[in-house]
Order: C-alpha cells, then structure tokens, then sequence
C-alpha cells in the first residue's frame, strides 16, 4: 500500500512537471525519482531503514545504598 502511494506522487509529480519551467521542472522529475525509489519493491528490503539505538546500560545497583555498619 506504501509503495503505490510513492509512485501515485511521483505521477502527480511528473504531471506537474510538464507545465513547469525548466528549473522547476528538473526539480520535480528528480522528485519523483525519489518517490519511484520509495515505491519500488527492492525499496523495502530494510536498507532504507535506521538501526536500532544500542540499549544503555546502567550500573548495577549496590546492595549498599548508604552508610551501613561493618
């Protein structure tokens, strides 16, 4: 569902692009390559995706929390 979403844009896009000026017509045509890409099956092979954050670890916590007797 994604995937024809990007390349519904990317359509839209192009079909702006040819009433649009040169300038912003290179503009919009290299949009929507980026939403073909986005669109596109291999897209999704979870290259395109952020690695999970490393966990942070924290220090154990001391059976000793305050001034104790020896």
């Amino acid at each position: 569902m994604e995937q024809e979403f990007y390349l519904g844009l990317a359509q839209r896009v192009r079909a702006i692009a040819e009433r649009a000026d040169p300038f912003t017509r290179r503009r919009l045509l290299d949009l929507a390559k980026r939403y073909d890409a986005k669109g596109s099956p291999t897209a999704r092979s979870g290259a395109a995706e952020r690695p999970l954050p490393v966990p942070r670890t924290t220090p154990p916590i001391s059976t000793f929390t305050g001034p104790g007797e020896a």
